[in-house]
Formats: C-alpha cells, structure tokens, sequence
C-alpha cells in the first residue's frame, strides 16, 4: 500500500543577486535548518536525503549537510537543469511513498555567476545539440543568446498561430512584480507596470524585451517530508500533502513537430499535467493557486494552456480577463515566480514547494490565496525534464 506523503516543513533563504549572496553551502544549511525547525524534527530523525543543484562540483550536497549533521544517512546529488530542485522532491516523494523511508529532505541550492547561462564545459558534445540544431532552423538569429532564442522563439511560435500581443507577455511580467512586492524573500520587489516591460530594453525585436526575462540568481530552499505514519506518531504538522506527481522527458515530438513551443516542453507539461489529474482525481479547474516555471514570460503563457489552465490559443484572453491572479480563476505565481522572485537553478523547484505549502497552510501573509486547499506545481528543465506536483490540504 503506497504511503501517504506529508509535506512536514519547509525553509528557504532570500534570493540575491549572483555576487551577493553566502557561499552555497551556507545558503543550503540555512535553508535546511529553516525546514527542519518549521517540521518540528531533529535532523537525526532523516533517514536520506536528496539535494539538488547544477553548477558545482560532485557531493556539493554533503557539504551543506554536514554542518547540520553527520549522521551517515545517503545523500544523493542531482542535476536535472532547471527542474533539479523538483527531481529531487520527485525522488524524495518514492522515497516515502514506496516505504523505503519515512522521513526524507529534499534540498535545492544554486550559486550562479552573472550573465546568461553558458555551458561549464566545452570540451565535449553539448546534450544542447539538438535543441540547438531545431532551433537554427526554426528560428534563425544566431547573434541572440540561445536561451532567449529558445523560449522567445517558443512565444512567437503561439503570435504567429494565435496572434498573440507583445503586450501580453508584459502584462504577465507586470503581475509577477505586483505578487513579489508582496515576498519578502523575492529578488525583485519593485512594481512595474505593462508599459514598462514595454519599455524596457529590446532584446529581440519584436519578440522579447528584458524585462519578459527572469534573472540569474543565487538561493537555497528545502523540504521535510514524512510519511502520514510518522507525522502523527511525532505530532508533526499533517495540513498539506503531496496527492499526485510525475516527471516527463522529451516526446519524439519535441523535434519532430517542428514547433518551438514543443521544444521548450509544452509536451513534456501537458502529459506530466494529465498524469497528475488522473492521478489525484481532479482536473484543472479544481486548482486554486499554481507556482509554475515562469523563465520566461512566453514560458508561462504557453504553460497555461500546457497545464490545461485555459484553452489551446486562449491564454492571451486568459490573461487579459485576469483568471491569472487575485480575484480570477487560478492564482499564478503568487511568490512572484521566477521573473520576480528569481530562479537559482537548484533551488526553483523547492522554493515553489515552500509557496505552496504556505498557501495551503493559509500562512502565506499578505500573498495568501483566500480558500486554497489545491495546489498545482509545475518545473520545467530543459534537456529536458518537467515535474508537476498536486498538493492537497486536509
């Protein structure tokens, strides 16, 4: 019989820009202190963890460990691009739920250098090369940073089908601001408005400008989660659940279908997304609140309609009705979302865990979502890999 999965705690640390945060390591060990005091559990009682990061060198997860505990538990690192944080809660979730173990932490940390995404080693092949290959022949424009031409091509790909406005994308950057004014562990808390996303600086004519771009950022956050068995013989905190979740890697489609939104993972989304609806007996519209994988502001429009949100080719009404935020259908990103709050690599996935535990909670001060008791998590690697996860309140 498969175990039910608490989410017993959880802690991160504010996000800074890369060059002003702590070391990795330290980052990390807060984060995990935070967890663990917010679960009620000392760390001897975790019985394995897992930890999440993609630029640092092997066993990086034990050196933010150790200071908590050398307790000769495995630790096992993992690198799964931009969804490392949430492959690790995936594989602490089978921990639990398989019986393996009761009490697992899951950690994600990132300590990122300034500028775009490079490639830390260039001298073998790059896992890139076929993304990269599709991408010049559907998108051209070589002097534009691949992960722009990636996820901007991916947003000219829904203008060009459904005519969708520049500006819409700038509305969905502009929301992200108002919900991270509202984060006190946000990178960004300025508001901005439409116009000015407009307004900021073109980084492809047209199709993106900066501000529809999250930034580099450096962070840490972590989860306890216990098995139901060992929340209730410790009086820990049993409000919120993991219900369902799957991980998906690329689909033949992904190059096949010649369609930039495929190949940034609307596939990969829209099947982990029907796994998970299935899995936990709801659909979309029975979600209250949703932190999803917003590198990009076309990443979160395409996404909608990915996750079933809204219609294919309705995410520009979806946004433009305001179903996207307080008082519409479903609350995205109340933390802000990447755009705002930040995206270091390893600690994405669990950071979005930390929002939403707090939102089915009803802890979540001024950012909280009246009434939420189901949550949708969605984390997207390039590569690739997505992980979406139901969360569901008592």
């Amino acid at each position: 019989m498969k175990n039910t999965v608490i989410v017993a705690g959880v802690g991160m640390v504010p996000f800074a820009k890369p060059g002003a945060s702590e070391p990795y390591h330290v980052m990390g060990e807060k984060a995990t202190r935070l967890a663990l005091q917010d679960a009620g559990v000392d760390y001897k009682a975790v019985q394995q963890a897992f930890v999440g990061y993609v630029y640092g060198d092997s066993t990086c997860g034990q050196r933010a460990l150790y200071p908590v505990g050398m307790t000769g538990i495995p630790v096992l690192n993992v690198n799964n691009n931009c969804s490392t944080g949430s492959s690790a809660l995936f594989l602490a979730r089978q921990a639990v739920q398989s019986g393996a173990a009761d009490c697992v932490l899951a950690l994600g940390f990132e300590q990122m250098q300034p500028g775009a995404i490079r490639a830390a080693f260039a001298d073998r092949p790059t896992p890139f090369d076929e993304f990269d290959r599709i991408t010049d022949e559907l998108v051209g424009h070589p002097e534009i940073p691949l992960a722009l031409r990636y996820f901007g091509g991916a947003g000219k790909a829904h203008m060009d089908k459904y005519g969708t406005r520049l500006e819409t994308f700038a509305a969905i950057r502009a929301k992200a601001s108002r919900h991270a004014a509202n984060n006190p562990l946000a990178l960004f808390r300025q508001e901005v408005s439409t116009e000015d996303v407009m307004a900021s600086p073109m980084l492809w004519e047209g199709v993106m400008t900066r501000l529809m771009a999250c930034p580099p950022t450096c962070g840490a956050a972590t989860a306890v989660i216990c098995s139901e068995g060992f929340a209730k013989r410790h009086g820990l905190n049993t409000r919120v659940s993991i219900a369902a979740q799957a991980m998906t890697t690329d689909f033949s489609s992904t190059f096949e279908s010649k369609d930039m939104m495929r190949v940034v993972g609307y596939d990969m989304a829209r099947d982990a997304a029907r796994q998970v609806y299935e899995a936990g007996g709801i659909g979309p519209g029975d979600i209250d609140v949703v932190e999803l994988h917003d590198c990009f502001a076309q990443n979160e429009l395409i996404t909608y309609e990915g996750l079933g949100l809204c219609p294919e080719g309705g995410a520009e009404k979806f946004v433009r009705d305001g179903d996207n935020t307080y008082g519409g259908k479903v609350v995205t990103n109340p933390s802000g979302g990447l755009l705002s709050k930040g995206h270091p690599l390893g600690a994405t996935g669990l950071a979005q865990c930390y929002e939403l535990t707090h939102q089915l909670r009803g802890t979540a001060d001024k950012r909280q979502v009246a009434g939420a008791r189901v949550a949708l998590q969605h984390n997207l690697g390039l590569g690739g890999a997505c992980v979406v996860t139901l969360y569901e309140t008592a």
